[in-house]
């Protein structure tokens, strides 16, 4: 890899602006001093964000984009948007001018455009959308797929497994990520056809770098139990939605409290540092930048309303990931998913 890589960033997706996004890189960059960045869109725009973050300046270039894909915009008209800043920064993925992209724009569109450009690595049928969310254990939990696949079988389930195990190795230095699968039950009998076949094989592949501890349950996903967490993209987006929102729930219940008397503000003075611990744990901007695992190239999804801390552990998601050469652990691993001849033919096999 380059001494010095390049990350492609789409200025204009956020819902907070470009001053936010730039903030937010400028932010990344003194994490990531080497870092060099190409910003697209607005170029009148992103000059004026950029003098209040002259380190910033000083690393990127600036490529002007005349269109922006808006959150309301169909992929099938997305994708027809060339000149977009979003269209533009995957574009420097795939010619090699960037090794990452990030962008806080249209979930959907940024799916079909990476998809299309990058391709599928060889060996992985579907891309999947992986996140990280917080857990009560040492560290947090990959998981995926979080939207981009409705329906999966279980060879599509099987790889979300090892592509999501490789970027749990690199995001918290683990060996052998223990994944499970997401399911109604944790008996080896509950859950639909395709989970359970994606757990036969999974329970065979020993030689894989990850540990495979079987099924889990929706209320479990936080326990901190499992490194890796696979589901189908429908199931997995529910969860998700429905982790925030009982995290916004949480918090407005406890805000609500909290003001109710004078008894009650005097109770929160007292407990104020367990609040602040609480609010660290369940900010959506400290666990932000979910990826696109099993394409040709890395392309980062910032939470539209993401504020600049947000921005900022986006791409520092995209930075790591770049160094650490996920791409080409994930398609060495998928090698040896397909050298399991006896855990690919189960696969073709119903389960009795």
């Amino acid at each position: 890899m380059s001494s010095q890589p390049r990350i492609a960033v789409d200025a204009m997706g956020g819902d907070e602006g470009v001053r936010v996004m730039m903030a937010g890189v400028a932010l990344a960059r003194h994490r990531h001093d080497g870092l060099r960045f190409t910003l697209f869109g607005d170029e009148t725009q992103i000059k004026a964000a950029l003098d209040h973050h002259p380190n910033l300046r000083a690393a990127s270039e600036i490529v002007h984009a005349d269109a922006v894909v808006a959150g309301s915009d169909k992929p099938s008209v997305a994708i027809r948007k060339k000149s977009s800043s979003m269209s533009m920064a995957i574009a420097a993925v795939k010619s090699g001018q960037a090794g990452a992209a990030v962008s806080a724009g249209n979930t959907g569109a940024l799916m079909a455009m990476a998809k299309l450009a990058l391709r599928t690595m060889p060996g992985v049928d579907r891309p999947a959308l992986a996140a990280l969310l917080p857990t009560l254990g040492d560290n947090d939990v990959v998981m995926l797929d979080l939207g981009a696949n409705t329906e999966c079988d279980a060879r599509n389930l099987v790889q979300f497994a090892v592509m999501g195990a490789a970027y749990s190795r690199i995001a918290f230095d683990l060996e052998r990520p223990r994944v499970r699968l997401l399911n109604i039950g944790t008996e080896d009998l509950k859950g639909t056809d395709e989970i359970r076949e994606a757990a036969a094989v999974l329970r065979s592949a020993t030689s894989l770098p990850l540990q495979f501890d079987g099924f889990t349950e929706g209320d479990k996903i936080s326990r901190g139990d499992a490194d890796v967490i696979v589901c189908d993209g429908f199931s997995g987006n529910v969860a998700l939605k429905t982790a925030e929102g009982t995290a916004r729930f949480v918090t407005d219940v406890l805000r609500k409290a909290f003001t109710s008397s004078i008894r009650s503000k005097i109770g929160f003075l007292i407990s104020k540092p367990a609040m602040h611990l609480l609010k660290h744990h369940l900010d959506p901007n400290n666990h932000n930048g979910a990826v696109f695992l099993g394409l040709n190239g890395v392309v980062v999804k910032s939470h539209g309303s993401a504020d600049e801390k947000g921005v900022a552990n986006a791409v520092h998601v995209a930075a790591r990931l770049l160094e650490e050469d996920i791409t080409r652990r994930i398609a060495a691993d998928m090698a040896g998913i397909q050298s399991l001849s006896a855990a690919a033919s189960k696969l073709e096999q119903p389960v009795k």
